[in-house]
Order: structure tokens, then C-alpha cells, then sequence
């Protein structure tokens, strides 16, 4: 589980904040009880001086009058019970109780994480991720090869659109297969609305969901967030943010190439592309750009990086959005017609 320092300590605040809640939830319960049934709070005063007896004579080596000592503990503690079921509560209402009975709300189990720390971590990387909602919609389960045609020939590869498809959907699968193993990076390039994005969603959910950081950005934002981390007023946040995206385990940029174009957007893609390779952490970028727009536009060295040290995955056809539209105005005539 690749967490960030600011984010792990973000996820012990809650654990810490339950564990808070979980004592004043006690104390609210034993006021309640003391309440409804005055003769509990003598009887829980004889328990703790019947608990501070036993304590004492164990220290002393007496072990003739424990077994009494234990009787009678027990004997209280059931008459406790049996005056809190009477009065419509529960045997344990005057017990710590947890969000996670299992780790008692501390999200670890000994020193393995707990299940619901882990589930914890999940829910955190999706929110921070720009994706969260996008994703119930968009991944490998509902990705459709019905939208992409045998007979639309790509005349720059001469392969078919469903060919293309293919072969990009696999590389996809196999990209989040073997995360955690090897370290790769894609590049989806091709025609506008043939589904680059919905592939970049595929692999986000599948990364994200065996625990690993991802991290969305438009190209437009993630611009955006560099201008302000380098021409705004320096501070810790920032070198933050910028180690966030320079070091997640998964960066996706979408839409390469709608940004505005500058010598700033050059110089920061190049850095980011570097940065990342260096640290060995993959990304995915998506555009609408042909492979010499790329060069062109990003320069050579930009080109070079990517050419090198990116799976080159072409996709082509009908734009899938006009084809569902057409679709829907079909479906509508037909019942119109009905």
C-alpha cells in the first residue's frame, strides 16, 4: 500500500477520532444507565474494590481465596447484566464498543493491517484521485467492443478498428496485471471519442482497487497545478503536491495536447515525464494528437522519453459518443413508432 506520509497520518486522525468517539459513547452510555438504574453505579463500585481484591491477593501469593473471589466477581458482573436486560438494554451497553470490532478501531491487527484499514486506504486514494463517481461506470466490465468495426481500416497502420481495439484492450489488461511487477507506461493515442479515456479509467480502477495510489489529471489541470506550484508563493504544500504527482504509483494525463501550448507547458511535461521515469513510477497519457504532433509541439527530447519508454497504443474509428446518440434517437423512433 503506497501512502504518502501526509496521507497515512490523515487516515490514523480517523482511527484516533474513533477511538475518541468510541469512549465518549461509553461515558454517554454510563450516564444514561446510572439514570435509569441507580442501584447499577453501587454495584459497579463493588465490582472495581471485588476487582482491586483480587488484584491484591494474587500480588500476595494467595491463592486459597481466588477462586472465591472469582465466584463472587462473577456473580456481580451477571446481576449487572441481568439489571441492564430488565431495564431494555443490552448485556454489553456498558462495554467499549467499535466501528471494527476486529482491530478495535486502531486499523491494525497485531502488525498486519486490518481489513477496514485497507478498505480505508482504497476509499482515500479513489477520493484523491479525481475519479471516484466515473469509475463505477467505466472499467474493463463494462468496456464493449461493439462499437469499433472490422471494416473501418486505419490507413496509417492498415489494421482494423476492432484489431486495434484488441490489441489495446490486451496491453490494458495486462498493464494492471503485472503493476506491481514491471514497471510500464502507455501511451493511448488516436482518433477523437474511440474510447482512450475509457481505457485510462479501466486501468485507474483496477490499480486503485489492489491498493495502489492513482492520481487524474486533464492536461489542462495538471498545467494548471504547475504554474501554480511554480509561480505561486513557495511553500511546503506545494513541494507536496509536486512530489504527490512526480511520485504516486500511477499518474494518468488526459487529453494531451487541449491545454494551451507554451514553452512552460513543454519545459513542465518533459520534467514530469523524466521525474516519473526516473522514479520508475508509470503513467498513462491519452491524446487526440498524431505522433509527429507530439514531437512537433513537445520537442524532440519530449518525444524521445516517450518513444522509448512508452507502450504506443493506436486507436481509431467512429466517434463512440455520436454512435450511442444515434443509437438513442433510434431507440426513441422506434417507440414513437410503436
Amino acid at each position: 500500500m503506497a501512502l504518502t506520509n501526509s496521507q497515512y497520518d490523515q487516515l490514523m486522525r480517523i482511527y484516533e477520532q474513533r477511538q475518541i468517539d468510541d469512549e465518549h459513547r461509553l461515558r454517554d452510555h454510563y450516564q444514561k444507565a446510572y439514570s435509569m438504574i441507580p442501584a447499577l453505579k453501587e454495584l459497579d463500585q463493588s465490582i472495581s474494590s471485588l476487582s482491586v481484591e483480587k488484584a491484591r491477593r494474587l500480588l500476595d501469593g494467595d491463592s486459597t481465596a481466588l477462586s472465591s473471589l472469582k465466584e463472587d466477581l462473577h456473580q456481580l458482573i451477571q446481576r449487572k447484566k441481568s439489571l441492564l436486560k430488565d431495564h431494555g438494554l443490552s448485556e454489553d451497553y456498558l462495554e467499549l464498543s467499535y466501528t471494527c470490532p476486529d482491530c478495535k478501531d486502531t486499523g491494525y491487527i497485531g502488525t498486519e493491517k486490518c481489513h477496514c484499514f485497507k478498505k480505508a486506504i482504497t476509499d482515500l486514494l479513489y477520493l484523491q484521485s479525481n475519479l471516484q463517481e466515473i469509475l463505477d461506470k467505466e472499467n474493463f466490465s463494462t468496456f464493449s467492443l461493439d462499437y469499433y468495426s472490422s471494416n473501418h481500416i486505419d490507413p496509417v497502420t492498415g489494421r482494423s478498428a476492432l484489431e486495434a481495439v484488441q490489441t489495446a484492450l490486451k496491453a490494458c489488461q495486462d498493464f494492471t496485471a503485472h503493476f506491481s511487477e514491471d514497471f510500464q507506461n502507455i501511451l493511448l493515442y488516436g482518433d477523437t471519442g474511440v474510447g482512450k479515456t475509457f481505457l485510462s479509467h479501466c486501468i485507474a480502477k483496477e490499480v486503485m482497487d489492489a491498493g495502489f495510489s492513482v492520481i487524474y489529471f486533464t492536461a489542462a489541470g495538471l498545467f494548471d497545478i504547475f504554474a501554480k506550484c511554480v509561480f505561486g508563493r513557495h511553500s511546503d504544500e506545494e513541494d507536496e503536491t509536486m512530489d504527490h504527482i512526480y511520485g504516486c504509483d500511477l499518474l494518468i494525463i488526459d487529453d494531451l495536447g487541449t491545454e494551451f501550448s507554451n514553452s512552460f507547458t513543454t519545459s513542465q511535461l518533459f520534467i514530469c515525464l523524466n521525474e516519473r521515469i526516473l522514479r520508475q513510477k508509470p503513467t498513462i497519457i491519452s491524446t487526440n494528437l498524431a505522433l509527429e504532433d507530439i514531437k512537433s509541439i513537445y520537442s524532440e527530447r519530449t518525444f524521445s522519453r516517450i518513444s522509448s519508454n512508452y507502450t504506443l497504443l493506436r486507436l481509431t474509428g467512429d466517434d463512440i459518443r455520436i454512435q450511442k446518440k444515434l443509437l438513442n434517437l433510434g431507440g426513441t423512433k422506434d417507440a414513437a413508432t410503436q
